[in-house]
């Protein structure tokens, strides 16, 4: 009769898959708790997720209008920005430059060179005023929004910008970006982009 019990010795790769499981395991369970701080939170995470993509999604609820955006302005940007956005030493402008890209003296400006409406509210919302950033209402940056906008001759005068309005804004530069063709880069949804595409 065959003897089929084999004298095999386990594999070079089975011992060391084996001894580097025993070792990671090991470490954590040696690995020290310091009993230091508290989970956040889901309202805390909510607080501090205040990203906005440039079809509209993060934005708050709020509204704000060109009238209500001068006066903003004056108070908290044009001692660095101008008076009308033209920029102030090395301070940009934020109106102006457009049909000016393709020129030997291209004018990178709000109007000009920004592709989202929705990522100038993001911005202003996040780093501005310059001095004290975050600082501004949500009815604030709508209100210095639209004026930055109407200042560009991007919405009229009468201008009231929400949640549901702001992202519906098509800037001038829209079409002057490509997409990303790195295949590890993550391509905006049709939906994400028709959405972003449709006019006021």
């Amino acid at each position: 009769m065959s003897d089929f019990t084999s004298n095999a010795k386990p594999s070079g790769w089975l011992v060391l898959s084996v001894g580097i499981f025993a070792a990671a395991h090991t470490a954590a369970a040696q690995t020290p708790r310091y009993d230091v701080g508290r989970p956040a939170t889901q309202a805390e995470i909510r607080a501090r997720d205040i990203s906005v993509a440039p079809d509209g999604t993060g934005l708050p609820a709020g509204h704000g209008s060109v009238a209500e955006g001068r006066t903003v302005y004056r108070n908290a940007c044009a001692a660095c920005h101008g008076e009308r956005g033209q920029g102030i030493g090395d301070y940009p402008a934020l109106v102006g430059g457009q049909g000016t890209l393709t020129s030997k003296a291209p004018v990178q400006t709000v109007g000009s060179f920004w592709p989202y409406a929705t990522t100038v509210w993001d911005y202003i919302h996040r780093a501005m005023p310059y001095q004290r950033p975050g600082t501004l209402s949500n009815r604030e940056v709508y209100a210095v929004t639209a004026y930055i906008l109407y200042e560009n001759h991007i919405v009229p005068a009468n201008a009231v910008l929400t949640e549901k309005s702001l992202p519906k804004i098509r800037m001038p530069n829209r079409d002057g970006f490509i997409p990303d063709p790195r295949p590890d880069v993550k391509q905006p949804s049709p939906r994400a982009t028709n959405k972003s595409e449709s006019h006021q």
